[in-house]
This record gives structure tokens, sequence and C-alpha cells, in this order.
């Protein structure tokens, strides 16, 4: 059976940048927007680069941000296909505001059909929960089904939004920065979370980004970060299942969380597989971590720099011991560029994305 190829035919993305992909590049431009302090007890705050919070109860403003966004990925959406809606946090925001004994009555589908009731939704739904590698591995699911000729087009959504739930738990284990976010920085001292919607719609039809293989490997030897094994062997199987060598990778997306340890373990990791290392782009200094919505959110926000001609500045000192620099734009050959994301519980995901239009 011969397999279909699979585009990115539209993309929508809000985040702390803006509410739509030239928002967030003119902001960029600026040099971003700083994270908000969020308190989640008497006393105890943490930064969170947050969304806007549109009027009205949680799930009324899940389902205005889904629509808006949705919206931005063009006319024409077939409703009927599948549709992988990606989240970590999924309803525990809602949970927060709920009455005492409504806590935790749901199902883990219940977050996706909030989702889907503001599109008016007919075909199937999928809800993707697998920490932050939640988003990634719902576009490896959906490109699955369009190659396979099983859809003509899948939607896909990533989606963090606002919580304390989420922000007190990572607070709990140490995990969080007090100011901001700095991936690969000298005196790192974690991450800094991030909200986000992203909507991608991937079909058959030629446009001028294909997705090409993709991998995911769950390592549950150290489930709260990084194993250098799994990332070799994500990078390893996504070249693989791409084609690809490790020389036709002209840029990677790298996670760099800003984790002292997890961020010297990636880099140590792909020096393993790219001799030598190809360019490399952070976006969560500008985003935060978005979690289970950080492969769509990070690869839509790529896309627009990519074609906006913006481009994230780094804006602080990068650890010297680590050998390595961030790249001050896209690099002059541009035609493969690798998206890594690793999350709790072992798991590591990449995707390879291609621009049709390189020479």
């Amino acid at each position: 059976m011969s397999l279909m190829p699979v585009y990115l035919a539209g993309m929508g993305l809000a985040c702390v940048l803006g509410d739509d992909v030239p928002s967030a590049l003119a902001a960029l431009r600026r040099g971003g927007v700083p994270p908000t302090p969020v308190t989640v007890a008497e006393g105890l705050q943490w930064p969170v680069y947050t969304l806007a919070v549109p009027p009205g109860d949680w799930a009324q403003r899940v389902q205005h941000t889904v629509r808006r966004v949705v919206a931005q990925t063009g006319e024409g959406l077939d409703r009927q296909g599948p549709l992988f809606v990606a989240s970590s946090s999924l309803d525990i925001g809602a949970m927060e505001h709920a009455q005492h004994d409504a806590r935790l009555s749901g199902d883990l589908q219940d977050f996706a059909d909030i989702a889907a009731a503001a599109l008016d939704w007919q075909g199937p739904v999928f809800t993707v929960s697998t920490a932050c590698t939640s988003a990634l591995n719902a576009m490896l699911a959906a490109a699955d089904m369009v190659r396979a000729g099983e859809a003509r087009e899948a939607l896909v959504i990533g989606a963090e939004l606002d919580n304390r739930f989420t922000v007190a738990g990572f607070g709990a284990m140490q995990l969080l920065a007090p100011d901001s976010a700095r991936p690969f920085g000298a005196g790192r001292q974690g991450l800094v979370l991030g909200e986000a919607v992203t909507a991608l719609r991937l079909g058959s039809q030629p446009a001028r980004w294909a997705l090409l293989g993709g991998a995911n490997v769950v390592d549950g030897r150290n489930p709260s970060g990084t194993e250098a094994s799994a990332v070799r062997a994500m990078c390893r199987d996504t070249l693989a299942r791409s084609g690809l060598q490790p020389a036709d990778i002209d840029l990677i997306k790298v996670q760099a969380a800003g984790s002292p340890v997890n961020d010297a373990i990636e880099v140590e990791a792909l020096r393993q597989v790219f001799a030598p290392l190809p360019p490399l782009v952070s976006l969560k200094s500008a985003i935060g971590h978005t979690l289970g919505a950080a492969g769509a959110a990070e690869l839509a926000l790529l896309v627009g720099c990519i074609e906006g001609g913006a481009w994230p500045s780094v804006g602080y000192a990068l650890d010297e011991t680590l050998g390595i620099a961030l790249s001050d734009g896209p690099p002059a050959r541009l035609r493969h560029i690798l998206l890594n994301v690793v999350g709790f519980g072992g798991g590591h995901a990449s995707l390879v994305l291609k621009d049709c239009d390189a020479a």
C-alpha cells in the first residue's frame, strides 16, 4: 500500500505573545512579553507566561479561545475528520472553580468534548495526554491517519490553560525558576510554565511544510527528566523513519526547558547523534514551557518565525560549559527541521518538518 504524504495545511496559535501568529511575531520583534506572577498560596507565587483571559466561566473561555485559534487555520475545515485534543492539565482549571462535590467527577474525555462542542465537531474525537509530549504525539497519530488514507484531513489542538494546580505542583517539586526562563543559560534555575492554545490542520494536499517521520520513545528510568539514551533513540528513529541522515538536519528545535541537569543531558545526547551539531533554536524563553501543548505551539511559532522574518532573541548569557550557541536567526540552508520534546514519565518525542519550498 502506498502511503500519502502529510502536509501542514493551516495553523493557529494563541500564547503570551499574542492571540494569533502575526501578533506573536510583532511581540517577538519588540523583545517579547514578560511572565506574570501567579499566586498559588498566600505569599507564594511563580512566574507564568499567561494567556489573555476572555469573558465567561472556565469552559466558556476554553471554547472561545479554541474557536478563535481554529479559525486561523483557514476556510473549509473538514469537521467530519478526526480531531485530536492534546493537553496535560485537561480540565483541571474547571475543577478548581467547581463546587467541592463536582471535582474529579468527570472522565478523561471531558476536556476534548468541550473543545469539540466549540467547533460543532462531527467526526471522531481523541484525547492525547502524555505529559509534555502530548501535542507532538497527537501530531504523529493524526499524521498516521492521513498517511494511511484513513482521513483526508485531521485537526490537532494543543491546549494548556490557566490553573493554579499545575503551577503549584511544579513549584512543590522545586522545578520552577523564580524569575524568567533561561534555556541552556548560565545560572539557569528551572522551568517557567506557559499557557497556549494551538491548532494544526494536517492534510494530504501539497503545501509548503511536510511532516516526515517521527518517533515516541518512553524510558521510565528517569521519569521526571531527560534520559540520554532515549534522546539518542528518538532522534535516530525519527531520522530513519524520515529517510534522512544526521547531516540532513539543518536546524534542531531543542527541548531546553531550563533545567540545570536536563539541559546538559540533552546537549550531550544530541552530540552523540550529530557531529557537528546543526544550529539550535529554543522557544521557551519566549512563551514558556507550555507542557502538553508544547509540541504544537512551538512548531506553530517556529514556522511563523521562518515565514514572517522574526526570531526569538536569547537575551541572557549561555552556559559556557555546554559549548553550544543558540541560533540568532534561521540558517541559510533550511530544508529539514528536527523538533524534539521531552516530558514527564520518560516520554521523548521527535518529528521532522520539511520545507518543500527550500531549494
